[in-house]
């Protein structure tokens, strides 16, 4: 289920921006505090909806039936009114959600993938929830990655729904033959680790840490642990980030290290093909950045690596602390022509508030919550398997795509040949940023 929403949210991201592309948001993700102050705060209280219906879109591999049903059941106590849910395919969703949002009897709450907020606010679609931020959540600190994406121009646009994220996977047996019993803690540390899983083995193909040149998704965890920015936006402008000192110093960490434990064929790869899995299974590889879902995928591959797989958080190089990461996940949009707004907030509110991220979200979908109060409720409740907590740990430094309608354009190919040109060497950092500076900046702003 993970697996396939995760592909799917590419194409969706491709589609988007051909729907859109005449469209050019002046978004910028911010933190939680740029979406107006306490002063400028609603309240939505108590509506009374008997005799009325809600419509809410719900992707496919989303939340469960049991819990929309959950959140349907308080809504209605709550209201009176009723919930249809329609739940839609990733298919073609991008024109189904553009052309919905157009007409004047749209659905009322709609699930919006974190990165594709900022694309539907830019026509006008979405409406804007800025002045009942605080209400929406309800005391919790709302994750960086799905909150940042949802903020455009200062505004807020969505409700955080849920997370996923990346984390490192490695073989504990290998490891383990190298001398190596724990997990690091420290980026010095990993690479003395690595080291170690290197010179154990004599392999030509045998990568200590596999990752691919194109896999810009790790890749760009190197930029921001820098403190670099992939693009910032001021007075409406956007400018890309990716040449700033910062920014080149991370991508030059992040070359050496693909350089030093990543095998020389992989400069040039993405992660499917050959697929990271397939290669961490055949025993090619130690460690991987994956997803959660890719533990099962390797499992399954090679049942004997069955409970010889643990996880860890990318360290720092900064000295502690993690290393940022992407998140995926989604965000509740309102559309701003629903006659219905008023319950969709209730409705929205429901959804995002800590009994169902914790009882739901969490406690029966598995996915990560939509706060760092909801991760620490997580962490701590027994419930996460020995290889689920690293996920959680990382989604709690987290970041995501610029909220701009123009970057959709340039995640295939343009980023993936970008990290492979500084992994391969064909460019050096500085000629491959000055490069994609221009690239940048031309769609964002176009």
């Amino acid at each position: 289920m993970k697996k396939t929403r995760t592909l799917a949210i590419g194409a969706f991201t491709a589609v988007a921006a051909l729907s859109l592309a005449a469209c050019s948001s002046s978004g910028n993700g911010g933190s939680d505090d740029k979406t107006g102050g306490a002063s400028a705060q609603k309240t939505i209280g108590t509506v009374d909806g008997s005799g009325k219906t809600i419509t809410v879109w719900a992707m496919t591999g989303d939340l469960s039936d049991k819990s929309l049903a959950a959140i349907n059941a308080e809504f209605e106590k709550e209201t009176g009114a009723k919930v249809k849910v329609e739940t839609q395919q990733w298919a073609d969703i991008a024109t189904k959600i553009t052309t919905a949002l157009s007409t004047s009897t749209p659905p009322d709450v709609i699930d919006i993938g974190n990165t594709q907020v900022s694309t539907f606010a830019a026509t006008g679609g979405l409406m804007d929830l800025t002045a009942y931020k605080d209400e929406l959540a309800q005391g919790q600190k709302w994750l960086g990655g799905l909150v940042d994406p949802a903020t455009v121009d200062g505004k807020l646009y969505g409700v955080p729904s849920f997370g996923a994220t990346r984390a490192a996977i490695y073989n504990k047996d290998v490891w383990e033959k190298a001398g190596v019993t724990a997990a690091p803690t420290t980026y010095d540390e990993l690479k003395q680790d690595l080291d170690k899983v290197k010179a154990a083995s004599s392999a030509s193909d045998f990568s200590s840490f596999y990752l691919p040149g194109q896999y810009w998704y790790a890749g760009i965890q190197w930029l921001w642990d820098a403190g670099g920015d992939l693009a910032t936006q001021s007075d409406g402008t956007w400018t890309s980030g990716f040449g700033s000192d910062k920014s080149q110093q991370g991508l030059t960490n992040w070359k050496e290290f693909q350089n030093a434990y990543s095998s020389k064929a992989s400069q040039t790869l993405n992660t499917d093909k050959p697929d990271q899995d397939q290669v961490f299974a055949d025993g090619k590889a130690a460690t991987i950045i994956g997803n959660n879902w890719e533990i099962g995928a390797i499992e399954k591959a090679n049942p004997k690596l069955t409970g010889k797989l643990g996880t860890f958080a990318m360290p720092s190089q900064a000295g502690s602390g993690t290393q940022p990461v992407m998140l995926a996940g989604s965000d509740w949009g309102i559309a701003a022509k629903s006659q219905n707004q008023d319950l969709a907030l209730v409705w929205a509110k429901i959804a995002a508030s800590p009994d169902i991220q914790n009882t739901y979200v969490f406690g029966t979908d598995h996915w990560i919550p939509n706060s760092q109060e909801g991760i620490d409720a997580a962490t701590s409740s027994g419930k996460l398997s020995d290889t689920d907590g690293a996920f959680f740990t990382a989604a709690k430094n987290s970041k995501a795509t610029p909220p701009s309608a123009g970057w959709a354009q340039l995640e295939d190919p343009g980023m993936k040949q970008f990290f492979q040109s500084i992994a391969s060497g064909s460019k050096s950092v500085a000629d491959a940023t000055k490069d994609w500076d221009a690239t940048v900046n031309k769609s964002l702003n176009g």
